[in-house]
């Protein structure tokens, strides 16, 4: 199958230094994420992260980008060593049998040249697709044979969502709403009848929806960032012209709010927050219906709901989130995941298996030492 495909004399990998030039190379390339982007880049570059935006090109014409990688660079304090990250990355044609196995040796080659522990990749390559019968992708069982055979391993850590929920905007208004469970259709309508009101936001709004943001985290049991790390993230991608916040209102107060990404003919809801008021008025059902309005207004051709659970089971914690977005009948798209390289083996497994262990059982410690010294 790959021999009729072209063998590249591939340049090295080259940090691009122009915005735009990157920018008009994931324009370019297949399998191109918002987390490429050099708006993403930039921004993690203020927190902890160095980042490298580096493109592959052919030899003979290194005006062309083949492949882009948005490499971010951890260093391990007090240590030579570092770690590598491509977050939904790189960006190629992974049809492309040859270009995809030199752009991995590429990686690995950095990896060594950097002292990395490691370099993880997470690019949105489909697994399978479906719920109850799963369709498997040929390239994705492709890849991974080709990702296990040179020595890479299937992350613990996986950054970025492993599956997600996948709504495509082609068809009318009409037909997306006739499509949804009837109770997701009749919140709506609740919604609605009850005074909800969707506006477009803007960055004034912001510090309003971190509070709302950290509310539901603490509500739902998930660990949030500061602030200050919202505030520059959306604020980074609602000036690249990439994010739109969208604030559901009652009588003027906002209840609840989106942050959407585009990209290319994607649009992402990445972040979603609410607070406990007017719960009962259903007002995160209109606001995503309103969402996905917005992205088909926008030319998208795909509303990513942005995660679902790993096991599709009501022990994932996971399983409300879901429950929600399937209302919406979109459809499940299992990824690849995240893979790592261990560019250094014997620190690889020190890095991800026995400090993160003894870790935790300090933290076991310290905590059956509190429960002992508290008054009974």
């Amino acid at each position: 199958m790959a021999t009729n495909q072209p063998v590249y004399r591939a340049s090295a990998l080259k940090v691009e230094s122009s915005p735009a030039a990157w920018q008009a190379a994931l324009a370019r390339l297949p399998h191109a994420h918002a987390l490429q982007s050099w708006a993403w880049g930039q921004f993690k570059s203020r927190w902890g992260w160095e980042a490298r935006p580096m493109t592959l090109t052919v030899a003979e014409s290194s005006w062309e980008p083949i492949a882009a990688a948005m490499v971010l660079k951890r260093r391990i304090p007090r240590t030579p060593f570092c770690v590598l990250y491509v977050p939904r990355g790189p960006a190629l044609e992974y049809h492309d049998v040859a270009l995809r196995r030199q752009v991995l040796g590429k990686l690995e080659q950095l990896a060594k040249r950097e002292r990395a522990i490691f370099i993880k990749i997470d690019p949105e390559i489909v697994r399978s697709w479906g719920l109850e019968e799963e369709r498997p992708s040929p390239l994705g069982s492709a890849i991974m044979r080709d990702l296990h055979d040179r020595g890479w391993l299937p992350s613990d850590e996986q950054i970025q969502f492993r599956n997600t929920v996948e709504l495509p905007l082609e068809s009318t208004e009409e037909q997306l709403l006739a499509a949804m469970k009837q109770k997701t259709r009749y919140n709506i309508r609740l919604a609605e009848r009850k005074g909800v009101s969707v506006r477009p936001g803007t960055p004034a709004d912001f510090p309003t929806l971190v509070a709302m943001y950290q509310e539901t985290a603490a509500r739902d049991g998930f660990t949030a960032r500061p602030a200050a790390y919202y505030l520059d993230g959306w604020t980074s991608l609602y000036d690249a012209g990439m994010a739109q916040p969208l604030v559901a209102e009652v009588e003027g107060q906002a209840v609840a709010a989106v942050i959407l990404v585009r990209f290319g003919e994607r649009v992402i809801y990445m972040y979603g927050a609410s607070s406990g008021e007017a719960r009962e008025r259903m007002p995160n059902h209109l606001l995503q219906w309103e969402a996905i309005r917005w992205a088909r207004a926008q030319g998208g051709k795909v509303y990513d709901f942005w995660g679902a659970p790993d096991d599709f089971n009501e022990s994932d914690r996971m399983w409300g989130v879901w429950r929600f977005k399937a209302g919406f009948n979109g459809e499940v798209v299992r990824f690849i995941g995240a893979w790592d390289y261990p560019a250094r083996p014997l620190l690889y497994r020190l890095y991800t298996q026995v400090i993160p262990r003894y870790l935790n059982l300090l933290r076991a410690r310290r905590a059956q030492s509190g429960a002992e010294s508290k008054p009974g």
